[in-house]
């Protein structure tokens, strides 16, 4: 419906008394929903920003179409928004409910950034369980897509997470734990909004610790067993591995154990706000100068690890990802990428990966393994078994044969990673055909069957449900 009509529309209803959304904050008409990149915006009927479980509740009840629910709005292609339909910005419900230091527990809206909590936790001697790389992110979201982060057996964020306050479609609020309410729970958890919205998460915390980065470099094939002898030692927070291009052949293992040697690192938290020109100067000379890959694997790459380093494991946890922004997304613009590959496939699928990147010529800047157990608990579970992920960080003009080319190489990169009995994560581009999403996610099913029960209507939807639910 164009734009006009639905304004008109909104306004016959609300005339009538059958929209009363006067009540609610920050209603806008007809807008935009964009994300961190830039690509693929989603026109939306209204976008209304509550601050409380009663102001969902009434938007729910009242809105008459669809609803898609948002954070940080760091998903890539539009799984935040559905066009012509209500966007409710969750970004104002920030608020901590509770925090219980001797039980390492606490409660907070959905809408809280991880970097909030911390400032929070930190005082206490308390950090976060499980998040993802860097803070900006809200916890409400993270729940949403199931996040992870380099953090050493954990796996996915819903391991952490005791209890989720859910909005479903009838405006009814429901109490999900493993143990009430249970299949809810699982679909919210890596559901992305399709059954309903989450307001308020309730979390298991752990202590902060000082910790001590490692590095040591080694081939594919011998980087499994690195893995398992550094995960017996019991003392490791933080891991990941650098695969680095042009060859993306030789994993850089990069470590964060426990210590007591002397910090190197005096700040608790990364302060916020900072300037990371320096570090956006270097994006682009990497991106943009010839042979700048290089300037990465031969200088900085191993200048910025050679140097020893002990902080706190909040100040690990709290980076900033203004860190990885450009100047400008106007003329190109940074994605993600990530394959979930079983742990007996490492080397064979980073060859293979390899081997498409290069031969579709993408502008990949890294690669970085990550490690999850298998995840028991979501109903939609990108880690089937123990898995390697593989976070393809790239650079993609933005004009309309980019963004084909871009479809190409990723629906090959999926293709490659499905004979492995890999997955593909969904916060990103949706390149992946219907017959791609239906063999990395069979489970699918189950969700389908789930939200014709909890949401017969289909009100809560968005641009990856749109295209694949």
């Amino acid at each position: 419906m164009p734009p006009s009509r639905r304004r008109f529309l909104a306004q016959a209803l609300a005339g009538a008394g059958l929209l009363s959304l006067s009540p609610l904050p920050a209603l806008a008409a007809s807008t935009l929903v964009s994300n961190v990149s830039g690509l693929y915006p989603v026109e939306v009927a209204r976008i209304l920003a509550p601050t409380s479980t009663r102001q969902v509740v009434q938007a729910v009840r009242d809105w008459p179409g669809r609803i898609a629910v948002g954070g940080a709005r760091y998903s890539m292609g539009g799984q935040t928004a559905i066009r012509g339909g209500l966007h409710l910005d969750m970004r104002g419900m920030n608020r901590l409910i509770w925090l219980d230091p001797a039980k390492k527990r606490a409660r907070v809206q959905a809408g809280m950034r991880w970097r909030d909590l911390q400032d929070a936790l930190d005082p206490l001697g308390l950090a976060v369980h499980t998040m993802q790389s860097f803070a900006n992110f809200t916890v409400g979201g993270a729940v949403s897509v199931n996040a992870h982060g380099r953090y050493l057996g954990n796996g996915p964020v819903v391991n952490s997470v005791r209890a989720l306050q859910l909005v479903l479609a009838d405006g009814s609020v429901v109490e999900a734990t493993r143990s009430q309410h249970a299949e809810l729970f699982r679909a919210a958890a890596g559901g992305y909004g399709a059954i309903g919205v989450i307001t308020e998460v309730e979390l298991e915390l752990a202590s902060n610790t000082r910790i001590e980065r490692s590095v040591e470099e080694m081939t594919l094939d011998a980087y499994p067993g690195h893995f398992a002898r550094l995960s017996q030692g019991g003392d490791c927070i933080f891991h990941n591995a650098d695969l680095l291009p042009p060859h993306f052949d030789t994993p850089v293992s990069v470590s964060w154990r426990t210590s007591r040697k002397p910090l190197t690192e005096p700040a608790r938290l990364v302060p916020k706000g900072q300037s990371y020109a320096l570090e956006q100067n270097a994006l682009f000379a990497m991106t943009e100068l010839p042979h700048g890959e290089l300037l990465r694997s031969e200088l900085i790459h191993p200048l910025l690890l050679a140097r020893p380093a002990v902080k706190w494991r909040n100040h690990e946890a709290s980076l900033d990802a203004a860190a990885l922004e450009p100047r400008t997304r106007r003329w190109s613009t940074y994605v993600l990428q990530e394959y979930f590959i079983p742990v007996r496939h490492f080397a064979d699928y980073a060859r293979a990966m390899a081997q498409v990147i290069r031969s579709h010529r993408a502008q990949v800047l890294n690669v970085s393994v990550r490690h999850s157990p298998a995840d028991r608990l979501s109903l939609l579970p990108w880690a089937k078994e123990e898995v390697f992920s593989f976070v393809v960080y790239y650079k993609q003009r933005t004009h309309a044969a980019a963004q084909r080319a871009a479809g190409d190489w990723t629906r090959a990169m999926i293709d490659t990673a499905l004979p492995f009995g890999g997955r593909y994560y969904l916060p990103y581009q949706l390149h992946a055909t219907r017959a791609q999403f239906e063999q990395a996610y069979p489970e699918v099913a189950a969700l389908r069957s789930l939200k014709r029960r909890v949401d017969p209507a289909g009100r809560f939807a968005n641009a990856l449900w749109a295209a694949y639910l």
